[in-house]
This record gives structure tokens, C-alpha cells and sequence, in this order.
């Protein structure tokens, strides 16, 4: 139903998530991230308020272990969750509840962590994580990277419909945010394809919030 990628950039330090699912709008339920802080993939059964729960215990000063722990005993029907948890310095921790639907599998990387349940061939997790170790480029590229091997691999069991890639670096908010809720079919091939409309205008988004004076011109009307 569901496979994600949590990763870190050693050298930026930025935390970034990317997901897919078959069911809609799999960007407003299931990633949540934190800067300085955290990242948090809630999946499966999907029980939004594990994302904010376990980053708040993470800023707390508790390991993902047990901040992961916590928040699911604060919550119950802990069986029906999903968990993939990863904090500022890389430090992991997972949980597949005894009713993770369909074949599931989760694991921990370098700098990365992967879950998903519902799939096709339980390698997709082994080889979403090969692919972000070892893909170049920034944060959301390798997460991307990570993301299309898995559909390589087989992905899930049946189609997926939406996907999303979110990143958090130095700032309150995510530098990256981007979704698409709902695709007939390759939702991470039109994701892909989002990033790399918005790359090339991150950077002036966050001088326009930053300093609007040095703000660059779009050219659309009014903007003159």
C-alpha cells in the first residue's frame, strides 16, 4: 500500500522523506519532518499524529527508539502501524506492527531508512536503500533515485497513485514540499518531474521570504 525512503545528507545535514502509495494524497497523511530535529514516515494504517508525536519527543532529547516506542503506546492499535524514524544526527528506528499488510519489510541504511508494506518482492526495500547510498547529487535527487529503483524492483504488489518528496535544511519550514495526490499512473515519474521544474527556483523562494528586497522577478502580472 505503501513504500518510503527517509534520508540525511551527511554534509548539508538537511532530512528529506519520499513516498508513493495506491491510495490518494499519500503527502498529506504519512511524511513528517522537523528541522534540527527529525523525520518521520507513518505508514500502513496510517495514524497521522505518530509524525508530530515522535518529533516532539525527539526534540525532547529521546532517542528515536524510544520516542517511536512512546508515541505508540500513547496511541494503540500499534499492530496496524508502519514506522520509519530518523533524527538530525542519522540515528534510526523502525516498526512493522504483526498487521503490516500484505509482504512487508523495513530496514535502516547509512543515513537512511526505508519501509513499505503490500510489496511486490521484498527486495524493494534492500534496493531503495542501495540506490540513496549510492546515487549522487543533493538530497531530494537521491531520494528520487531511491524511489525509482524501487518501482524498478517491482514496487507495490498493484499500482501506486500518489507520491510526495518533502526536505527540511536550516530553516522553520520545508525547502521542498511537493505532491502529487493523485496520477493514473507513475505518480513518481510525474514527481520527478515537478523537482525539476521547481529546482532551479528553490533558491529564490527562499530569498524572497528571507530578504524581499533582493527578491527576483517572475514576471507574472503585477510583479513589476
Amino acid at each position: 500500500m505503501t513504500f518510503s525512503i527517509v534520508g540525511r545528507c551527511a554534509e548539508t545535514g538537511q532530512l528529506g522523506i519520499a513516498i508513493s502509495s495506491s491510495s490518494i494524497a499519500v503527502g498529506a497523511r504519512c511524511p513528517w519532518l522537523r528541522a534540527g530535529v527529525g523525520a518521520v514516515s507513518t505508514q500502513n494504517v496510517t495514524l497521522p499524529a505518530l509524525g508530530p508525536q515522535t518529533l516532539d519527543l525527539l526534540a525532547a532529547g529521546q532517542t528515536p527508539a524510544e520516542a517511536l516506542d512512546n508515541a505508540l503506546a500513547r496511541n494503540g492499535w500499534s499492530q496496524y502501524r508502519q514506522v520509519a524514524v530518523l533524527d538530525s544526527q542519522g540515528n534510526t528506528a523502525l516498526f512493522s506492527g504483526s498487521e503490516a499488510l500484505g509482504l512487508h519489510h523495513a530496514r535502516a541504511g547509512e543515513q537512511c531508512v526505508a519501509a513499505g508494506n503490500l510489496l511486490a518482492d521484498s527486495r524493494v526495500i534492500d534496493t531503495m536503500l542501495d540506490a540513496f547510498e549510492q546515487a549522487p547529487g543533493c538530497l531530494a535527487d537521491r531520494l528520487l533515485a531511491a524511489m525509482h529503483a524501487a518501482m524498478a524492483q517491482g514496487g507495490e504488489a498493484g499500482p501506486v497513485h500518489s507520491a510526495a518528496l518533502q526536505v527540511v535544511g536550516d530553516l522553520v519550514w520545508p525547502i521542498i514540499d511537493l505532491r502529487i495526490d493523485w496520477a493514473e499512473t507513475d505518480p513518481i515519474g510525474e514527481l520527478d518531474a515537478l523537482w525539476r521544474a521547481y529546482q532551479p527556483q528553490m533558491d529564490d523562494y527562499i530569498v524572497r521570504a528571507l530578504d524581499p528586497t533582493q527578491a527576483p522577478r517572475y514576471g507574472v502580472p503585477g510583479d513589476e
